[in-house]
């Protein structure tokens, strides 16, 4: 007897996931240092200096480009991985089945 497949357990392509990850990841650090570039160019034109604000605010981008690459990633890979799963209320009270 065949199974419906539209019932089977559906599991992610892993190529195709990551790609999509790493897509996330390059579309997020590109916003973040585009939106740093722009905020600095236009202060600086505000406030008449030139390179001041537009070299803080890239440099200052980078420790927050990686801390959201690195978020993104663990969290992507968690979900890949299954492990992003809701704990159960046994679990999350700490109850375990004991079998007498």
């Amino acid at each position: 007897m065949r199974k419906d497949p539209s019932q089977e357990p559906r599991t992610p392509d892993l190529p195709l996931a990551l790609a999509g990850l790493l897509s996330q990841v390059g579309c997020v650090t590109l916003i973040v240092i585009f939106a740093a570039l722009g905020s600095g160019l236009w202060l600086d034109s505000q406030f008449d200096t030139r390179p001041v604000f537009t070299l803080v605010l890239v440099l200052g981008s980078v420790p927050v480009t990686i801390y959201l690459m690195v978020r993104i990633v663990l969290t992507g890979m968690a979900r890949l991985q299954g492990r992003a799963e809701t704990p159960t209320r046994a679990e999350r009270s700490g109850e375990r089945d004991h079998d007498p």
